[in-house]
């Protein structure tokens, strides 16, 4: 590929060969020299970022190395929409939890997979994330699987609205709550445990006064079919895949692998830890994304 710029970004990095886990009598796995090798013998990758992704940008993730709840697991939707006090707790938690993630800024990981995309070597970024760092670190060719968390939508009317507004509303009716201190959680949460939510008020729709509910997808929730079927699509033109932060415990993500599996393309996997996924595995990187993608850079 005489010309291609990918080709003249690589062949002027040293090759890396450490923090690689090839051991081939564990399901699939085989040995390849580096990540840096497996990223050059695919022209196009289906890229799949979880949450170890960001945790460099200062944002905290859900698990542990081996794959279990660090805390206690997320509300779900059906808590979400069924419960006032539910509502209640978590825009209250939100309120705080959000400044964490609106300052938040791409790290180095975010910058090397923009670059790849740059260099024509990504059929797409599906991430599990709803941050939007990747977009806003350069990437262009991003499906946000979960959603995104600068968005809120009304789940009567439907329309969608910046998130900045509803913080707006939020410290406007709850005063009180706005400069509380309290540790930062995954996605925008903060840890208020053992606060009284029952004078905390939750802002309606500005256009309908309807439920608002932020724009991500909960646990208990469907990810939307036209985005599934969208990323499947990808994933049939994808010549391997690289999972970048995840540990896939999650069946939306986890599916992709199974089916890159299913077609026989190679899976490469960058995560401090335990992942589902081990067993349909080509490469397994254990270092941080920072680290294991720092050749693109």
């Amino acid at each position: 590929m005489v010309g291609d710029p990918y080709m003249r970004l690589m062949s002027s990095i040293p090759e890396q060969r450490s923090g690689f886990d090839a051991r081939p009598d564990e399901g699939r796995m085989t040995t390849h020299a580096s990540l840096q090798d497996f990223v050059d013998r695919h022209e196009r990758l289906f890229i799949l970022t979880g949450a170890g992704c960001s945790t460099h940008s200062g944002i905290p993730d859900y698990r542990d190395a081996e794959g279990q709840w660090k805390r206690v697991q997320p509300v779900t939707y059906q808590a979400f929409m069924g419960e006032e006090q539910t509502r209640r707790r978590y825009w209250a938690r939100s309120l705080i939890g959000w400044r964490l993630m609106r300052q938040a800024e791409p790290n180095n990981a975010h910058r090397a997979l923009a670059r790849l995309e740059a260099a024509g070597r990504t059929e797409l970024l599906l991430t599990q994330n709803v941050d939007r760092l990747h977009q806003a670190a350069g990437s262009s060719q991003v499906i946000d699987l979960h959603g995104r968390i600068d968005r809120v939508r009304c789940m009567d009317c439907e329309a969608r609205s910046p998130r900045v507004e509803l913080q707006e509303d939020l410290s406007r009716l709850n005063p009180g709550w706005r400069d509380l201190d309290a540790a930062e959680a995954p996605d925008g949460d903060a840890d208020l445990e053992g606060a009284d939510f029952s004078s905390f008020l939750v802002p309606t729709c500005r256009r309908c006064g309807g439920l608002v509910k932020p724009d991500v997808v909960f646990f208990g929730e469907n990810v939307p079919r036209d985005r599934v079927d969208a990323a499947f699509r990808h994933l049939d033109k994808a010549d391997a895949v690289l999972i970048v932060g995840s540990s896939l415990m999650v069946y939306s993500g986890f599916r992709f692998v199974q089916k890159a599996a299913d077609l026989g393309k190679p899976v490469a996997a960058i995560n401090l830890g335990r992942t589902r996924a081990d067993g349909l595995l080509t490469l397994k990187v254990e270092q941080s994304c920072e680290e294991a993608l720092a050749f693109l850079l």
